[in-house]
């Protein structure tokens, strides 16, 4: 009988492991990651030990977070940090350098080195993104003021981890030079410097001038599976240029994502790349789970037990302080200081990396990556005891049971997802008009008005799947997508487009950019959302200018049809910055022209009674 090659063997052993302790984790109400670790040490040296070259393991499974901070990074986009450079530079920065700032006191009074002190306080200081926005969006926490600082903060934090992790070969530097006793130590930290600062500056300048045309190139070929090979090949060339030089991939993959965060294939990249990095993921934390050396551990538990509490104690003791100064709801505080009290994956990262460049010694990242691994391991079990104990009604789950899920099919033609101010419009006409229409959203506090008007609406997230089969989206013929974010309408879209290809989509866009990314996804109808109400505006603004309502009314739809047909012409080109906008300046330039001319015209005609109301303009030419 053949003997199956290692890789597969491995391979079955990683898959098995993921599916029996990740659906139990779920179950337990302990999260993926907890589930992902558990099944790395069930298989790991410590445990039944089917695996046996961890260390080869983790270095391949660290690409899951090089992906993991590309699409990181392609979130972040200038606009989007600059609207909360408040709350995430003012908030972020707090509890980075408090926590950080304290942990390292604490370990230079245990007379630790202050370079392995440093590297231990910054990734200690990190909490674990993952897990808790994903407790935040179990618990419907995202709305509230807890749920916001939290996110500030985790988005500070991720932003963060890259200046960590440039900066652990400049202690490595310095680590070595010191145990050789080396003359030169400011000499080689001057050089690593210049070093990191020369790859970086090459790889912003290069991804300037070259990312985004190759991009275009490639998706002119309309082939997609070498669009998924390209954005792969992005990520894994720079990851490689980062290593040549001595720095870390993670890096790299960041920088490449920022600067693809404005580019308009922003959405394609995140769509190829979101399914190899969650499979890589949880690969990277089974490798992690693998490699925690418990020999370290059994070897000291009294101080790995202070090595936790310790950590967890002040992270906390600084969490607290920060929610109490910011007024924070006295109920939200627990939870709050809980799900940024843990470590985070990326200090396991901060602690591999500075083991590999000889900042901390390896024993000591050992000892870390255990406590940051055991921290993740109890959170989940003190939030279940803190909701049993301390917090038994939550302020933010009281309306929970209220809240109506679906429980059997439903079978209207009409399907609304959002009953935000744009949905609630819609779902009164369709009540109006005696039109059935299922409702869905995933908003607490917006179910809450719409019961206390008397509607009808199913709690829920319209981006899974079984949910919008339970609304009837196999048989429905119409779905309106009409929720706040663009992002997740997107992701309906898209399910829809893929699922359930008979109905027709009608989408709410918010701004030009959303338009274009619905027109891509094959939209037809879609509305602007403050288009017509700021049309009204301006013709009443008209009016009040002098203009009778007749010329207000027939100049309002002048320009709505110029800006349709200037809209199609700029979609042509949304690939094309550039090109876009010289088409809008052309357009623009071409009513405004239009509209002066026309104007003179029925002023002299007017005077010279030539019989031409000065109130009915010409009708409308092509803009």
């Amino acid at each position: 009988m053949a003997q199956a090659p290692v890789w597969l063997t491995y391979g079955f052993t990683y898959l098995a492991a993921a599916v029996i302790a990740v659906p139990i984790a779920r179950a337990l109400g302990l999260g993926a990651i907890i589930g992902y670790l558990a099944a790395g040490i069930a298989i790991g040296p410590w445990g039944l030990a089917l695996v046996s070259n961890v260390q080869d393991i983790l270095h391949f499974a660290e690409f899951g977070v090089v992906l993991m901070l590309f699409l990181v990074g392609l979130e972040l986009q200038p606009s989007r940090l600059w609207s909360l450079r408040r709350p995430i530079f003012g908030l972020g920065t707090a509890q980075m350098v408090g926590c950080a700032a304290l942990l390292w006191a604490a370990a230079w009074a245990f007379g630790l080195p202050w370079r392995v002190g440093l590297v231990g306080a910054l990734g200690l200081a990190l909490s674990s993104t993952a897990i808790a926005l994903q407790v935040i969006n179990e618990r419907n926490l995202m709305r509230t003021d807890s749920g916001q600082k939290a996110f500030s903060i985790l988005l500070f934090q991720d932003v963060a981890a890259i200046p960590i992790l440039a900066l652990l070969p400049l202690l490595g530097v310095a680590a070595r030079a010191a145990e050789l006793d080396h003359p030169h130590e400011v000499q080689d930290l001057l050089l690593e410097a210049a070093k990191i600062l020369g790859v970086v500056g090459a790889i912003v300048l290069g991804g300037r001038l070259a990312l985004r045309p190759l991009l275009r190139w490639i998706a002119k070929s309309k082939t997609p599976e070498i669009f998924t090979a390209t954005s792969l090949f992005l990520v894994v060339g720079i990851a490689m240029l980062m290593l040549s030089v001595g720095l870390s991939m993670a890096l790299g993959a960041f920088l490449a994502g920022v600067l693809l965060a404005d580019s308009e294939f922003r959405r394609e990249l995140e769509t190829d790349i979101e399914p190899f990095k969650g499979l890589l993921l949880g690969l990277f934390f089974i490798a992690v789970g693998m490699s925690i050396d418990f020999g370290v551990i059994l070897r000291t538990p009294w101080g790995m037990l202070a090595l936790l509490l310790g950590f967890l104690g002040i992270k906390a003791l600084v969490i607290w302080t920060l929610a109490r100064v910011t007024a924070m709801p006295y109920q939200e505080r627990p939870v709050f200081t809980l799900l940024l009290a843990q470590g985070g994956e990326f200090a396991f990262v901060v602690f591999q990396a500075g083991a590999g460049f000889r900042a901390i010694p390896a024993e000591m990242a050992s000892l870390l990556i255990g406590a940051v691994a055991l921290s993740m391991l109890i959170s989940p079990l003190l939030l279940v005891l803190l909701d049993r104990v301390l917090l038994k009604r939550f302020a933010t789950l009281k309306t929970a049971p209220q809240a109506q899920e679906i429980s059997e099919p439903q079978s209207a033609p009409v399907i609304i997802a959002g009953f935000g101010r744009y949905g609630q419009i819609v779902a009164r006409m369709m009540l109006a008009q005696g039109v059935p229409a299922t409702v869905l959203d995933h908003s607490v506090e917006m179910l809450e008005v719409a019961h206390t008007f008397g509607y009808r609406v199913f709690y829920g997230d319209a981006t899974r799947v079984n949910l919008l089969r339970m609304a009837g989206a196999e048989h429905a013929r119409i779905l309106v997508v009409a929720v706040d974010a663009p992002e997740q309408s997107l992701k309906i879209v898209q399910l829809a487009k893929k699922h359930f290809p008979q109905l027709q989509i009608v989408a709410r866009a918010r701004d030009v950019t959303h338009w274009h990314a619905l027109r891509d996804l094959g939209v037809e109808h879609v509305e602007r959302e403050v288009f017509e109400s700021s049309l009204r505006t301006a013709r009443t603004v008209l009016e009040l200018n002098g203009l009778s309502p007749q010329e207000a009314d027939t100049l309002a739809e002048r320009f709505r049809a110029h800006n349709m047909a200037l809209s199609n012409r700029m979609y042509e080109h949304h690939n094309d910055r550039e090109a876009m906008i010289a088409v809008a300046k052309q357009g623009r330039a071409q009513l405004v022209e239009q509209m002066a001319k026309e104007r003179q015209e029925r002023m002299a005609a007017a005077e010279a009674g030539a019989g031409l109301p000065p109130d009915v303009p010409q009708a409308p030419k092509a803009p």
